[in-house]
């Protein structure tokens, strides 16, 4: 019995999970590389074009608990086809505009097709197809494939943009998105879910979660994660632009095509995207074995002393990879186990959406994340600033996991 469950841990529904996942976040990965030439092409400040990437988030950020009780209401394939749908519109549209406040009005519909082809969505099929022995890792899995989208999206970008414009790629991506509608029909689940679970009603569970001091500390300890992540991927790319000494001809990365700063941005994100592959892995297959709040408190203080470490030494290109590498095998490990623990303590059933709130926290890290990144470098001509708040909330979720109550809701009810 056990290797069979072992074997069945690739599924065709994980597998075209996490190429769903793939396209939604190597689109959304992207959206650093477009800092500059669209800010440049229109003379606009960095907080410009900034503010449209977070609002992007916050709207991730709502839309992805409507996405999850959708999901649940009407199913899953048809929540994720509203949010291609909503993705492909929203890019299209964007190709068109010319002001900072139509870039950050269409965010909101770019931001709500995250949400339909995100984790909240596409996690919970995963969790509800794997086994309980698999579950962990299977998460873990998606979220890693979901990763390579990280690597692909920003070079992919780069690439085309030296032969397109910026508004050509974003119609490019559109007709990517909107191709991924090919792996729906592998999303078909035979959800194992406990008696228990069926007899409440999502507004019951929602009461006990919401009462529940843990879903709390879960809620505000994955704020962290969405700023950390949200600022290094909208901003680290003119980060480095700006601030990284030159790229000697000599070097390696010069033979390899990497001769610029920005270039060199780019590559930045893809090896966080490589090293979050490992990480992610990494997690699923820890979660399955200890407690994930004391897995997650490691993940936040580790990516708290490399953020530290970083921002004190010289800014050079081999400083630059070594954090990316570093950050990257920390980067969405928080996911898998945070998905996992919400699904483990409150059950399977209305995971999407329990996972969609927790995740609107994400959201508020990233909208914050991004905005300041480009407000605070309006003010003070650099990232120093935001950089240590980033430093500061990640301390804070390293700590408000220990209290959490890794136990099923309905046992500690039981007790």
């Amino acid at each position: 019995m056990n290797s069979q469950k072992q074997a069945s841990l690739f599924t065709p529904v994980l597998i075209a999970s996490s190429l769903i996942l793939l396209v939604g976040f190597g689109v959304r990965a992207s959206f650093g590389v477009f800092q500059i030439p669209i800010a440049a092409e229109f003379g606009w400040l960095r907080s410009e074009f900034s503010l449209a990437i977070a609002i992007q988030n916050l709207a991730w950020g709502f839309g992805q608990p409507i996405f999850g009780a959708i999901a649940e209401k009407i199913g899953d394939r048809k929540a994720i086809i509203i949010g291609i749908i909503c993705y492909v519109v929203g890019m299209y549209a964007s190709s068109f505009a010319a002001t900072p406040g139509a870039h950050q009005v269409l965010a909101i519909l770019v931001g709500f097709g995250v949400a339909g082809m995100g984790f909240g969505v596409v996690l919970a099929i995963v969790g509800r197809a794997a086994s309980d022995e698999n579950r962990s890792m299977a998460l873990g899995v998606a979220t890693a494939v979901g990763s390579v989208g990280q690597i692909v999206g920003p070079i992919m970008a780069e690439a085309l943009l030296r032969s397109f414009s910026w508004s050509e790629t974003f119609v490019i991506f559109a007709a990517i998105l909107l191709a991924s509608m090919l792996f729906l029909p592998f999303l078909k689940v035979d959800t194992p879910i406990q008696k228990a679970d069926l007899e409440e009603t999502m507004v019951q569970i929602l009461k006990k979660a919401f009462y529940d001091p843990s879903f709390t500390l879960i809620f505000l300890g994955f704020f962290s994660c969405g700023f950390q992540l949200a600022f290094v991927t909208a901003h680290f790319p003119a980060f480095v632009t700006d601030v990284c000494a030159a790229i000697s001809p000599d070097s390696l990365l010069a033979k390899v095509g990497v001769t610029t700063t920005s270039a060199l941005g780019a590559l930045a994100i893809g090896v966080i995207g490589f090293a979050n592959i490992i990480g992610t892995l990494g997690a699923g297959y820890l979660g399955k074995r200890y407690k994930k709040k004391y897995l997650l408190t490691w993940v936040y203080a580790l990516r708290t002393v490399v953020a530290i470490g970083f921002i004190m030494m010289p800014m050079t290109p081999t400083t630059v990879l070594v954090f990316s590498m570093s950050m990257g095998l920390l980067w969405l490990a928080s996911v898998p186990l945070t998905s996992g623990l919400v699904g483990y303590i409150y059950g399977l059933r209305f995971m999407g959406t329990l996972y969609g709130i927790v995740f609107f926290s994400h959201q508020l890290g990233s909208f914050m994340g991004v905005w300041l990144g480009g407000k605070l470098f309006d003010i003070y001509g650099n990232y120093n600033t935001v950089w240590w708040v980033g430093i500061g909330v990640g301390a804070f979720s390293a700590i408000v996991h220990l209290p959490i109550k890794e136990i099923p809701l309905r046992l500690r009810h039981a007790q």
